[in-house]
């Protein structure tokens, strides 16, 4: 039996180093080619992220007023929003441009301070190395 895939979230450099974050090597000039090739994928898939949100929050502009409704149907509302934005992109259902003058490409919610070194999983960075060599040696993309 193989072992179970794991996933990780991406964060950010406010974020602490976690074996479930994956965030950027600290930018700096001691980087290697290979640190800089990571930090550049992540901002790739975390722009990735952003744009499918902006996309989900232009289709179904009900969730730009979330605050309209309780607490107790919020999860089912967005829920069902990314079920039908799903099956609306599965199914090539033209998405109008026009829809994103309603919606700013705002961030994700994210600490304001960078965590304290203290948070971080020192089991982390052995996660994010790993990363860092499947990044380099499955090619550009």
């Amino acid at each position: 039996m193989g072992k179970a895939q794991k996933y990780v979230l991406l964060g950010d450099a406010t974020y602490p180093l976690q074996d479930w974050i994956l965030k950027p090597y600290q930018e700096d000039d001691n980087l290697t080619q290979r640190q800089l090739q990571f930090n550049y994928r992540l901002r790739r898939a975390h722009s990735v992220i952003e744009n499918a949100f902006l996309r989900l929050k232009a289709r179904w502009q009900v969730l730009l007023k979330c605050d309209d409704c309780s607490l107790e149907l919020l999860p089912t509302l967005v829920l069902a929003c990314c079920i039908l934005h799903n099956v609306c992109e599965a199914h090539d259902n033209p998405f109008n441009e026009e829809w994103l003058e309603g919606t700013e490409p705002s961030e994700l919610p994210k600490p304001c301070q960078p965590a304290p070194a203290s948070m971080e999983d020192g089991r982390a960075e052995q996660v994010r190395e790993l990363m860092c060599q499947y990044f380099e040696t499955c090619g550009e993309g």
